[in-house]
């Protein structure tokens, strides 16, 4: 068991738009002619707005660094069309209402400048891609949902969130008419026409998900007995041939809530069937990129081990941990602790954690499994914080030896999303917290926190062939230093996780150095 404890310690290291669930309505062209009454003499245009939404069903859609959420607007109570009390919300001449759906989309009409045409041989392609980006908030409080999924209900292609709720999606011109599906644990899917995006960086906002009592059957859980019947089912909901899965990564390290590195890449990964215990999955690089604060950087003589290898080994239905081996129950209670909505999908919540008599780093966590047939669709799980100082020294791969290092908080997410009724992997994420002290210092502690994730924007079925041993990448190693530019553009139409305000502060601050260091 030491063993097998040990194997998985190591291999996990690293190294505006707002609508709601409402109903159709036929008459769309009427809509901003029907009467409603206004009761509130002040508010914010976000309050204001969702009082027309209560009064008619219409939702909105805009973009809200143009119409300003959070700007109070002083009216008179009484009785006026839509499009009477839209004009006293927003007066702004330039903005007009448009209904599409069961949406009122409030647009900036701006008047274009002329233009010359020119011989069709100077004009430029269309691109190949279409782009949609915006932000993910929750519809009552307006905080930002992080780690929202975000994909096409007619393609494997999608993204998530980051930790500020926006999200940047590149799809195909021939997907245009397809529909956005947005998604998050505890709350409402919703869906909408990826052509309300065009020219229009929106937010979403998802309403939370109130289960019925209707939608639950009530009745006896057995925990253990569920967990067994999810690992007997990864045959029959998981893939039985190879797949190409095109996956963004990145890896970071912040010290004392300072920028130290990032490292991002665009992987191709084939990933063997779920029954081929005996073939690794492979890693191709197609492109990749790493920025330094070398001032921190040279402070912190340690190398933590990659993560990308660790993403390979938490796909949980793949590499089984303990808490997923047959003889877990020797070493963990499960318990029935809730029912959730995982995307569209109840889950029974299963939370385990580890016996009183496991004194090693083992693991507390929950695991939601579907209700209908036993997936798993999300576990989050972290080594218990009463043996976590046990495992200091099986993080970090090379370090000074006047540092101590001592990990204080370990924690993993892994996500499964469906695809024509077989689950893939979805989202991967692990964030190490450490505590650094030189020795024979006793106040200079200092603390650093790695992370690594990684995210699945499209999967392949077809023509899957295994890569040449040349074109494969070491998932072991430490991704090694490289110098370039950090621009918007370096990406092109690869799917990424848009990087978090205060990443983007760090690296608007130090990519002039990096340029004049290339030049």
């Amino acid at each position: 068991m030491k063993r097998v404890m040990r194997h998985i310690l190591v291999a996990l290291l690293f190294g505006g738009l707002l609508f709601s669930a409402l109903p159709l309505h036929a008459d769309n062209g009427d809509v901003l002619n029907r009467t409603i009454r206004l009761s509130l003499r002040k508010g914010t245009i976000y309050k204001l707005l969702g009082q027309i939404t209560e009064r008619t069903g219409y939702l909105f859609i805009y973009d809200s660094k143009i119409i300003q959420n959070d700007e109070v607007v002083r009216i008179k109570p009484g009785n006026y069309t839509v499009g009477e009390a839209l004009r006293l919300i927003i007066p702004d001449p330039a903005i007009r209402p448009q209904v599409i759906g069961n949406h009122i989309l409030l647009q900036q009409v701006v008047a274009p400048p002329p233009s010359v045409s020119a011989p069709d041989s100077l004009r430029p392609s269309s691109p190949s891609y279409f782009t949609m980006e915006g932000i993910l908030q929750d519809r009552y409080s307006g905080e930002a949902i992080a780690f929202g999924s975000v994909g096409l209900k007619e393609a494997p292609i999608g993204t998530i969130s980051n930790q500020n709720g926006e999200f940047r999606l590149h799809i195909p011109d021939s997907l245009r008419q397809a529909h956005l599906y947005f998604s998050h644990l505890g709350y409402q899917p919703q869906e909408i026409a990826c052509s309300v995006f065009e020219g229009h960086p929106l937010t979403i906002s998802l309403e939370p998900k109130v289960i019925s009592i209707q939608e639950v059957i009530v009745r006896r859980v057995h925990a253990l007995q569920l967990v067994q019947q999810m690992m007997a089912n990864i045959a029959s909901n998981y893939s039985r041939q190879p797949v190409y899965l095109t996956t963004f990564y990145r890896e970071g390290i912040e010290r004392k809530k300072d920028f130290v590195s990032l490292s991002e890449a665009v992987f191709k990964i084939y990933k063997t069937p779920y029954q081929a215990f005996t073939s690794a999955d492979q890693v191709k690089l197609l492109k990749m990129r790493r920025i330094s604060n070398q001032q921190e950087k040279d402070t912190l003589i340690t190398k933590m081990k990659s993560g990308i290898n660790a993403c390979l080994m938490l796909d949980l239905m793949k590499h089984p941990p303990d808490f997923l081996s047959p003889d877990g129950e020797h070493f963990y209670t499960y318990v029935h602790t809730d029912i959730a909505v995982v995307d569209d999908r109840l889950a029974n919540v299963i939370s385990f954690e580890q016996r009183p008599h496991a004194d090693m780093p083992l693991y507390k966590g929950d695991l939601y499994i579907d209700t209908d047939n036993n997936a798993l669709l999300r576990a989050t799980f972290e080594i218990h914080p009463r043996y976590i100082k046990k495992a200091a020294g099986m993080f970090v791969e090379k370090k000074s030896k006047d540092l101590r290092i001592t990990p204080e908080k370990v924690i993993y997410t892994v996500t499964y999303k469906p695809w024509n009724g077989i689950y893939y992997i979805n989202h991967i994420r692990g964030d190490l917290h450490f505590k650094i002290k030189k020795r024979r210092q006793l106040f200079n502690t200092t603390s650093l926190h790695t992370w690594f994730e990684m995210v699945t924007c499209k999967t392949d079925t077809t023509h899957v062939n295994r890569f040449a041993r040349s074109e494969t990448l070491p998932t072991r190693s430490v991704f090694s230093e490289t110098h370039f530019t950090y621009d918007a553009s370096f990406w092109g139409g690869f799917n990424v996780i848009l990087p978090e305000d205060k990443l983007s502060e760090a690296i608007s601050k130090i990519s002039s150095k990096i340029e004049e260091t290339e030049n």
